[in-house]
Formats: structure tokens, C-alpha cells, sequence
């Protein structure tokens, strides 16, 4: 029996600071998307604070003849997300192939890219503070619908290690050559499941799940989650790795009184960025609600771990630092100044004070 499922591809776009989900709606004509059903056990107080505006598009052409479906969805906090899924029904060999070519090959992408400039010119009026120069992110995620076990019923997850734990691995990797024992297993030991037969290997470009579409969905979209947050997480250190460089020329520059008077203003808009950015981390981080270690909360932080957010996270935690330390230090630097400019201008009014006084004296 073949393996049945779909390819995935989620291109992602950081388009502006944040997107008014209220007035994208009324442009858009679409309802309100509700938040995921979980497949398995979860407080009702895990949440998706705001879920994005999801807007249906038509099938895109990729080769002649031959189109996938997909949709669209804007996050709040300024991310455009294209989903695009092609059915397949293939063996082990053809999968491995399979998957590498839609991995590597760059034209889903580019329609993808193509799509979103599109639709944003349609929703300008939905952005605050819109972006010039844009970071992208691509995922990749194949799910296995069916697949046949060894006694002829659904294969467990372990069957799927055991038996198929190369090519799953491949998969994961996007490589059609074998990897060797010590990288399979470093794929394979980040895998996850709830029941018998489910299982997630996430990696940092793609991701295998099998599942039913039902059980599939919510991990799709908390793989989506994840990689919307390491985007966000990419511009805020891109953003504040530009505005330490000028903090530093700055400083490097020295100079006298007036340099450092000027310090007062550079440090108020450095002050003002920092508790900017250090708002809309916050917004990102409470997109998202786990309060317990349910399945779905491990699940999320091994997928989080994986495609690298709490590495950019730890970035943009650090640079936050360094800019509160530099604040900090341009303030004092500048209160010597207006010290020393205070002391100045009384030593010079004693010293006039003083010219009138023994002018005053008889000779």
C-alpha cells in the first residue's frame, strides 16, 4: 500500500510592525477565524490570543497544467503567511525524492512571494508603519495521512523509527542521499507523539507529521506559530543590531560639550526604541497561551527549539540589554555635561560679579 498525504510549504513575510485585524477583515469581506480544536487533552486556557484572518486563493499554477491549493493568513503582529498543500501518494523512495525536490526547488517560493505583494497592495490601509525591506521565512512540512504498519493495519510510530527512520530522517533534511548513523539519530531523537499512532520529527527547514488531518491541523499551525515568532524575533535583532552601530559611532566620535549635550536626545530615541521593541516581544510572546505541561505546550517548545526561536530570542533579549546599559550611560554622560555647564556659567557670573565689584572701588 502507498503512503498518503500532502506537501506543505509555509512562506512567511514580516510586512510591517503590527496589522489591524479588525480593518483587514472589512477589506478582506472574511469572518473571524476561530482558534484550533486540539486533537488531544488541553486546558481551555491554552489559547491563541488574536487568530490571524485567514483569506482563501485560488489555485496557483506550478508547472503547466498542474496547481495547488492554499491560503493566506495576517498575523496581528505584522506577519504574512502563505500555506500551500499538493497531495501525493507515493512509496518510501519516491517520498524521500519527492520531498527534496519540493524543498529546493525555488518556484513554489517565488509565487508565493509574487502572491503577497499582491494582496498587500490591496491591504495598506491594514498595516501600521508597513516595511521597505521585508525578512522571509519558508517551511516545510510533510504529512503522512496513511501509512501501512507490518501487521497490515496503520503503522505505529515506533514502526516508523524503526523501519523508515532513514528515510524519515532524509525527509527532515531535505537530502536524497543517506545521512549517516550519528545525524540520523540526532534527527530522530527530537520526535514526539500523544498516541500510538501519531508522531512529530521537527527540523529547522521541515518537519514530518503523521496524523490524521483532523489531529494534523493544530500541529501545523503550531509549527506555523513558531516560525512567525523566529521572523519576529529576526527583524527585532536585525533593528537593534543597526541602532547599536550608530549608539557606538556615536560615542566613538567623543568630542566636547556640545557632543555630549546631543547625547540627551540620541539617548531618548534609543530609550524609546528599546521600549518599542521590548512591547512587541511581549505581544509575541502572549500570542500564545500555555500554562501547564500539557502535550501541546512540549510539543510547541520542541518545535520552537528546533527551527531556532529561543536562539534569536536570547539575541534580542541581549541587545535589549546593551541598549538599557547604554542608555543608561549616555544619560550620566549627559548630566556631567549639563554639571559642568551649570558649574561654568556660575563661575563665569562670580567672575563678572566680581569685575563690577572691584570696578566699583574707589583708586
Amino acid at each position: 500500500m502507498p503512503l498518503r498525504g500532502s506537501f506543505r510549504v509555509l512562506i512567511m513575510c514580516d510586512v510591517a510592525d503590527s496589522i489591524l485585524l479588525d480593518r483587514l477583515r472589512t477589506i478582506l469581506g472574511v469572518a473571524a477565524e476561530r482558534s484550533p480544536s486540539f486533537a488531544h487533552p488541553t486546558p481551555e486556557y491554552v489559547r491563541f490570543e488574536r487568530p490571524p484572518v485567514v483569506e482563501p486563493i485560488a489555485p496557483i499554477e506550478i508547472e503547466p497544467g498542474r496547481h495547488i491549493q492554499g491560503k493566506m493568513k495576517y498575523f496581528e503582529y505584522g506577519v504574512v503567511s502563505v500555506e500551500l498543500e499538493l497531495q501525493f501518494e507515493l512509496d518510501w523512495g519516491a517520498l524521500v525524492e519527492q520531498s527534496s525536490r519540493w524543498m529546493t526547488g525555488p518556484g513554489t517560493e517565488n509565487r508565493a512571494m509574487e502572491l503577497i505583494r499582491q494582496r498587500l497592495q490591496l491591504v495598506v490601509p491594514a498595516l501600521v508603519k508597513p516595511y521597505e525591506k521585508t525578512l522571509t521565512e519558508d517551511y516545510y512540512i510533510v504529512h503522512l495521512c496513511e501509512a501501512p504498519g507490518a501487521a497490515g493495519g496503520p503503522a505505529t510510530a515506533v514502526e516508523l523509527l524503526a523501519l523508515h527512520g532513514g528515510e524519515i530522517a532524509q525527509i527532515v533534511r531535505g537530502e536524497l542521499t543517506v545521512l549517516s548513523d550519528s545525524e540520523r539519530q540526532e534527527v530522530l531523537q527530537s520526535s514526539i507523539s500523544y498516541y500510538p499512532t501519531d508522531l512529530l520529527v521537527p527540523g529547522w527547514t521541515a518537519a514530518l507529521i503523521y496524523d490524521t488531518q483532523e489531529g494534523a491541523a493544530p500541529t501545523i499551525q503550531l509549527l506555523e506559530y513558531a516560525n512567525t515568532q523566529l521572523l519576529e524575533f529576526r527583524h527585532y535583532d536585525a533593528v537593534l543590531t543597526q541602532v547599536l552601530k550608530g549608539v557606538y559611532r556615536s560615542l566613538d566620535k567623543g568630542g566636547g560639550l556640545l557632543s555630549r549635550w546631543r547625547l540627551a536626545r540620541e539617548a531618548e530615541h534609543l530609550n524609546a526604541l528599546r521600549l518599542e521593541v521590548t512591547e512587541l516581544t511581549e505581544r509575541i510572546d502572549n500570542s500564545i497561551k500555555f500554562l501547564s505541561d500539557m502535550f501541546y505546550a512540549r510539543l510547541y517548545r520542541l518545535a520552537a527549539t528546533k527551527v531556532g526561536v529561543p536562539d534569536y530570542r536570547d539575541l534580542v533579549d541581549e541587545k535589549l540589554r546593551t541598549a538599557g546599559e547604554l542608555y543608561q550611560f549616555m544619560v550620566e554622560k549627559f548630566h556631567q555635561a549639563r554639571g559642568f555647564a551649570l558649574e561654568l556659567i556660575v563661575v563665569i557670573i562670580l567672575v563678572i560679579e566680581l569685575v563690577f565689584l572691584f570696578n566699583g572701588k574707589p583708586m
